[in-house]
């Protein structure tokens, strides 16, 4: 006799869903300005590469130096598409051109892939820092596909125009990105629930088990770095549409360190991880490098804080604070939070006022040695503002390891204590 069992819907994943959506659709509604619609528009492309990143970081343990071979070559070709659009070679919509991105991605990576994928671990970070230093070289090489120092532009203001979308506009540019950003992350957390995806992880915590019962990990792996190029070209094929020019800057070493590093800060091991990564990555690359010629230094300071005090990254801590949260604790630690952010602060604010110091030193010696930092002049040649500097991030910096004895011994308290809680819980069960 056959028994149907009802299986209930998810209400918190389509509550989450929604709210996703809900956000891409009115952000620009509330950030009206030309530059917040920009910023907008390259933190939906950098959600889906940062996402496509991890794929082979936090759900296959496969450590990528070359990741913008993959995205920028989707760029590249999906810039040519473009160009042999406006001449009327092609008859299709400039909204599908992504999708000829992430195609031809996903082409390159049936073959990269292949040799990448041999290997496992170091080997595998090594082939494909190779591989990415190898594209880097050809992009100054090839100027005929590469477009040499001056890249290749192009006019995303072509071909059919269905309903009058010409694309011109931001904001009309930006909800095509949107569609492609929810769509592209839908189709990336459904992959992680497939027997693919769940075999991936497999093979990322014990691929000796896998190999044992009888699955090839190499053919896991890739099949999942030439899915992951075919995202990671769709957003190369997105920023193709949104700058209309693609430089070898694309395919760069310093662009697959960024991947890498703000997938790292957002979180690997958390599928929302990458979303906050790639948000972050615009706020940097816009916002802070227009407030400091430093901001790479300072990027580099606060991964060094990240990888020291919290390697699971952003979105780590969200959750076990929500852990926390959970069985009623989470108040005891505001005092705690509230202290190690402000010698956090004094750290930040007596080490950067040095930086830029030595910055003005080195980049703006001819305005004279001195400078205004958030409001207070600094003299470059006087012991005085670097002495005062120096006594302020050195008590910030005892400040903060006191504050973080405590917050730690306190921290530990509480999770001994959520232990105890969850094996009462499943004893009374």
């Amino acid at each position: 006799m056959t028994h149907y069992e009802f299986k209930p819907y998810n209400v918190g994943r389509w509550v989450v869903w929604s709210l996703f959506a809900l956000i891409l659709l009115v952000a620009p509604l509330v950030f009206k300005s030309g530059l917040s619609q920009t910023m907008l528009s390259q933190m939906g492309i950098a959600i889906i590469v940062c996402l496509s990143y991890n794929m082979l970081l936090g759900q296959g343990g496969m450590l990528s130096f070359g990741h913008a071979v993959y995205s920028g070559m989707g760029s590249f070709l999906a810039i040519h598409t473009l160009n042999l659009l406006s001449k009327g070679t092609l008859p299709i919509p400039v909204s599908l051109i992504p999708i000829v991105g992430g195609v031809s991605a996903s082409l390159i990576a049936v073959v990269f892939g292949y040799v990448s994928t041999k290997k496992a671990g170091t080997t595998f970070a090594m082939i494909t820092l190779g591989i990415g230093e190898l594209i880097w070289a050809s992009s100054l090489m090839f100027p005929e596909f590469f477009g040499g120092e001056g890249g290749v532009s192009g006019n995303r203001v072509a071909g059919p125009k269905p309903l009058s979308i010409t694309f011109g506009p931001q904001i009309q540019l930006y909800y095509l990105i949107a569609v492609y950003t929810f769509v592209c992350t839908a189709l990336m957390f459904a992959f992680t629930r497939t027997p693919l995806g769940r075999m991936l992880n497999a093979v990322r915590d014990n691929p000796e088990r896998v190999e044992f019962v009888g699955y090839d990990t190499q053919k896991v792996r890739y099949l999942a770095f030439i899915i992951s190029a075919f995202f990671a070209g769709i957003a190369g094929g997105l920023g193709a549409l949104n700058f209309e020019i693609v430089t070898s800057e694309v395919v760069s070493g310093p662009r697959s360190g960024a991947y890498l590093l703000f997938t790292f800060l957002g979180g690997a091991t958390f599928f929302f991880g990458p979303i906050i990564g790639g948000i972050l990555m615009v706020l940097a690359f816009v916002l802070l490098s227009e407030l400091t010629k430093a901001w790479l230094l300072y990027l580099g300071l606060v991964f060094l804080f990240m990888v020291m005090y919290a390697p699971g990254g952003f979105a780590s801590l969200i959750m076990m604070n929500l852990r926390v949260a959970a069985f009623g604790r989470l108040r005891e630690l505001y005092v705690g939070y509230l202290g190690l952010a402000v010698t956090a602060f004094l750290v930040l604010l007596g080490a950067a006022g040095m930086i830029e110091m030595v910055y003005h030193l080195k980049l703006n010696a001819a305005l004279g040695p001195e400078l205004t930092f958030l409001g207070v002049k600094l003299n470059a040649y006087s012991a005085n503002s670097w002495f005062g500097c120096a006594f302020i991030m050195l008590t910030g910096l005892g400040l903060f390891e006191l504050a973080r004895r405590h917050f730690a011994h306190q921290w530990g308290e509480i999770q001994e204590f959520i232990e105890k809680e969850v094996k009462r819980r499943e004893a009374l069960a």
